[in-house]
Formats: structure tokens, sequence, C-alpha cells
């Protein structure tokens, strides 16, 4: 019974921290998030059911680790080039319809992964309809496709 009771607290316990600390979807996890997610798992599995730790053991560590995580989040929001440092900014893979090979090798990313993305945001078919595509510092592929004008500017040109 003592295993159920912990699992029961354990819940109880990050069910009102994560209600206190805000919400989030996790398509919009950083990566600082997911490691925290992780360090919290590990901690509280230990105190659910490891005989020899308790579960006070256990919150004292998860109440640590959101602290130090909220705190680290002022510091972000105070100081921008400390969030840039530790969280990366927004990179353009894809500039005026021209793949720029260099950021997409560095950052594993394909032009197949930018039109998958194309097609399924805004039904584009070419990487000459996209005027941007950016990799935002969360891994999602943001499109920017050309205005109609524009687009229907560029394609005369390649026919004359």
């Amino acid at each position: 019974m003592e295993p159920v009771l912990r699992a029961a607290a354990v819940y109880g316990l990050l069910l009102v921290l994560f209600r206190i600390t805000g919400k989030r979807s996790l398509s919009q996890i950083t990566t600082f998030d997911f490691i925290l997610l992780l360090i919290i798992s590990e901690a509280i599995q230990n105190g659910m059911v490891g005989s020899g730790y308790s579960v006070t053991n256990a919150f004292v560590l998860v109440l640590t680790l959101i602290l130090v995580d909220r705190a680290l989040g002022l510091v972000k929001r105070r100081f921008p080039r400390v969030e840039r440092w530790l969280e990366g900014a927004p990179l353009i893979l894809v500039e005026h319809g021209r793949p720029l090979r260099e950021r997409l090798a560095r950052s594993g990313v394909d032009v197949d992964d930018i039109l998958t993305s194309a097609r399924r945001q805004h039904g584009l078919e070419r990487l000459d309809q996209v005027k941007y595509a950016v990799l935002e510092r969360n891994g999602d592929l943001s499109i920017l496709p050309w205005d109609k004008q524009a687009q229907d500017d560029e394609d005369r040109k390649r026919a004359a």
C-alpha cells in the first residue's frame, strides 16, 4: 500500500507545482524544459519506488529544480544575451527561395524537411515559393511564403 500512497503524493505535488508555475504546451517546450522534466522524473522515481528514499527528499529535489528553473527564467528575461547564449536564436535556413546550405548542414535540417513544413503550413509545392524558412529556438520550422504579388512578379521574371 505504501507505493500507492507515494505515487498519489507525488502526483498531487506535481499537479500543484505545474499549475502554479504556468502552462506551456509540449509543442513549445524548450531544451531546458525537457531537461528539467527528465531530471524531475528521475528524482521522483527514486521517491516513489526506492525503499531507501523518502518522498520528502523527492519533494525537496523537485522544488529545488523548479526554483532553479524559475530563477534561470528571470535571469534570461532580465539579460537577453544570457537567453540567446543558453537557448540560441532563430536561424534563417532559406532566404528568398534559396537554401543556405551551410546553415542547413549545421542545424541538421534538409530541404525535404523545409518542403514538408511548407506544404503543411501553406500548401506550397516548391522552394522558390518560400521567402524565408526559419528554424525556431524550440526546433519548429516556420515558413514565410512570398506574398502573392511578389510571387507573381518573380514567376514573370523567370518566364521572360
